[in-house]
């Protein structure tokens, strides 16, 4: 068995990471990355505000009317409502019988 000189404190020394004190080996293939791969975030924050606004502003005319056409009915609507239900909206509108609110006789 290959190993190390004895450490007294540790056991034996095998060597350091991937030399284990064994003999050397044949055929090891090693990798490696190139520079531009090695900081793949380099200028991405200044990219990302550039992208973001050009994709931004290609959908601006998909997002917005529809959200303005929706903020601008619900607007109507809630003002209709609270018309509606104030004293003159009740005064104006046409009377209902009472029979259905009061308990009167149901047809059906």
């Amino acid at each position: 068995m290959a190993g190390g000189e004895l450490d007294p404190k540790h056991g034996h020394y095998l060597g350091p990471w991937g030399n284990f004190g064994s003999q050397t080996q044949k055929g090891i293939i090693t990798y490696a990355l190139s520079a531009n791969r090695q900081k793949p975030f380099a200028g991405a924050t200044r990219s990302a505000v550039f992208n973001t606004y050009r994709r931004s502003k290609a959908q601006f005319l998909y997002v917005v009317p529809p959200f303005a056409a929706a903020y601008l009915l619900m607007n109507w609507a809630i003002e209709k409502n609270e018309f509606y239900n104030s004293k003159e909206g009740r005064m104006m509108a046409p009377e209902e019988s009472d029979d259905a609110t009061q308990g009167g006789p149901v047809r059906g």
